[in-house]
C-alpha cells in the first residue's frame, strides 16, 4: 500500500460485520475512515457511531477525489458508488484483498471454519491483547487497531472462497461442514476450499480433531489436532462442566501445559479454547497468563448474549446452521439444567433452509418447544421455493409460526430460557416479546 497518511478510506457497506470491524481497526490506528450503507439500523453501527466515524446512505455523490475505496463482498461492481469510483480512477480494493495485504506486517492468526469462527476469534483476541500488543478483527463487528501491534487475530470467512486471499502465519480451523449452498455444491467442494487454504498457511494449523474432513488435510506447515481423544496433539482432560462454566487440564503430546477455567458453556467452547491455547503454546506464551486471561472472557456479540426480563432468561444468538443450533442448546442445557429451553428460530436464506431442512428440524427438536419466524432472505436471494411452514411440519416439538406483531404465544412459558436464533432480523421478534413481557405481571421468584 502507498503512504496512508493522507488517505481517506471509504467503506462501501460499512455496516457489514467484517467491514465495520476493519473500519474500527484503521480508525484506531489513526487513519481517516468513513463509509456508506443502507439506512436500516444494524447492531454493528453502534461502535462506528461511538468512534465518530461518518456514516452515509448509499449515493454516488459520496465518492470524490482523494478516497481509497474498500468494497464489501456483498456488493457487485455494478453498485453505484463503485461505478463512480472507477469513473474517477480511484483505487478500489475488495475487503478480503485489503486484509491480505494488511496482515503481512504482523504475526497473523486466521480463524476459519464453517462454525465457531466469531467466538474463537473473540477468545483469541481477548487472550492475546492481555499479554502482547495485538490488533484484531472479529465477525461480530468488533475491531481494534493497536498502533504497535505484534499480532493480528482475524476471522477468515470461507464464503465464495474469500479466505483464499490470505496467507496467514497460523490458522485455527474449527470444522468443515456443508453451508452456503448458494455457492458451494457439496461438502467435497467446501473441503477443497479449506485444502487450498491449508497450503497457504506458513507456520502452523490448529485443527479440530473430531472433524473427519479436517483429518484429511495436507499442508506444508505442520498440522496440530486439538480435542479430547488420545490421537489429538492437544488434549483437554479431566473436564468438569458446571453452571458456572467449564474447567479442564490441557496436555500437549502428553505433557501437562496448564489448567484452564472458561466462563462459557457447551463442549464447543472447550474445543474453541483448545485452538486458542494451542496457538499461544506454539508461540511460547506463558500458559499461566493465558489461563488468567481466559477467566475474564465475557463472550462476543450475539453469541449466547443473555438478559433477564420478568421471570424469563432471554438469549440472543447468531446460530443459523443446524450445528450451531445444537451447540447453543447444549450450552443452555449446561448453564440452566433445570429450566425449560424454548427455541425461536428464523432461518437465514432460502437455499440454506431447503438444503438443510431435516438437519434444522433435528437440531431444533433438542429444545423443549420450538417457534419459527418467516425465512429471512438476503441481498443475494429475496425469495425461494420453500416456506417456513415446510420446516414447521418436520418439527415434533412445536413449530408454530409467529409474527413480529404477534408474539403472544411465547407468553405461555414461565420461568424458562427462551433463545432467539438467526442471522437475519430475529431481534425484532425478541424486542416485541420483551415489550410484551415487560407489560405483564409475572412472578419473578
Amino acid at each position: 500500500m502507498t503512504n496512508p497518511d493522507k488517505k481517506i478510506y471509504h467503506f462501501v457497506g460499512i455496516k457489514g460485520s467484517g467491514m465495520s470491524s476493519l473500519a474500527l481497526v484503521l480508525h484506531e490506528k489513526g487513519l481517516q475512515v468513513q463509509g456508506s450503507d443502507v439506512e436500516e439500523y444494524f447492531f454493528t453501527q453502534r461502535e462506528l457511531e461511538r468512534a465518530g466515524i461518518p456514516l452515509y446512505a448509499f449515493d454516488a455523490e459520496n465518492i470524490h477525489e482523494g478516497l481509497t475505496v474498500i468494497a464489501g463482498n456483498a456488493f457487485t461492481d455494478a453498485h453505484e458508488e463503485l461505478v463512480r469510483a472507477r469513473e474517477l480512477g480511484l483505487e478500489v480494493i475488495r475487503y478480503h484483498d485489503f486484509i491480505s495485504d494488511f496482515i503481512q506486517q504482523f504475526t497473523s492468526i486466521a480463524v476459519t471454519g464453517s462454525h465457531g469462527k466469531t467466538s474463537t476469534t473473540g477468545l483469541l483476541a481477548h487472550v492475546l491483547t492481555g499479554i502482547r500488543p495485538t490488533s484484531y478483527l472479529i465477525g461480530d463487528g468488533t475491531g481494534h487497531g493497536e498502533p504497535d501491534a505484534e499480532f493480528f487475530a482475524f476471522e477468515a470467512c470461507e464464503y465464495r472462497r474469500h479466505f483464499l486471499a490470505y496467507s496467514p502465519d497460523y490458522a485455527i480451523m474449527t470444522n468443515i461442514d456443508f453451508d452456503h449452498p448458494d455457492y458451494y455444491t457439496s461438502i467435497e467442494d467446501v473441503f477443497s476450499a479449506f485444502q487450498t487454504m491449508a497450503h497457504q498457511v506458513k507456520k502452523g494449523i490448529l485443527a479440530f480433531g473430531d472433524d473427519e474432513y479436517l483429518r484429511k488435510l495436507e499442508a506444508e506447515a505442520p498440522i496440530y489436532y486439538y480435542g479430547v481423544n488420545e490421537d489429538d496433539d492437544i488434549q483437554a482432560r479431566n473436564i468438569v462442566r458446571t453452571t458456572e462454566g467449564s474447567e479442564f487440564d490441557v496436555y500437549f503430546h502428553d505433557e501437562l501445559i496448564g489448567h484452564f477455567a472458561l466462563p462459557a458453556f457447551g463442549q464447543h467452547n472447550i474445543n474453541n479454547a483448545l485452538g486458542v491455547i494451542a496457538t499461544a503454546h506454539l508461540e511460547g506464551f506463558d500458559m499461566e497468563k493465558v489461563a488468567q486471561e481466559m477467566l475474564t472472557f465475557k463472550g462476543v456479540k450475539r453469541r449466547f448474549s443473555e438478559k433477564t426480563v420478568a421471570d424469563m432468561t432471554i438469549v440472543d444468538d447468531y446460530a443459523h446452521h443446524p450445528a450451531e443450533i445444537r451447540a447453543t442448546i447444549d450450552g443452555a442445557r449446561q448453564k440452566y439444567p433445570d429450566k425449560e429451553i424454548i427455541a425461536v428460530f428464523q432461518p437465514h436464506t432460502f437455499t440454506r433452509t431447503i438444503a438443510l431442512m431435516d438437519e434444522f428440524a433435528e437440531a431444533l427438536d433438542l429444545s423443549d418447544q420450538v417457534y419459527l419466524c418467516d425465512i429471512f432472505g438476503s441481498a443475494r436471494e429475496t425469495q425461494g421455493d420453500v416456506k417456513i411452514e415446510d420446516l414447521g411440519a418436520k418439527i415434533t416439538k412445536g413449530g408454530q409460526v409467529i409474527k413480529e406483531d404477534n408474539v403472544s404465544p411465547l407468553l405461555d412459558h414461565e420461568h424458562a430460557v427462551i433463545i432467539f436464533m438467526g442471522a437475519g432480523d430475529v431481534q425484532k421478534f425478541e424486542q416485541s416479546y420483551e415489550k410484551l413481557l415487560s407489560g405483564t405481571t409475572r412472578n419473578v421468584l
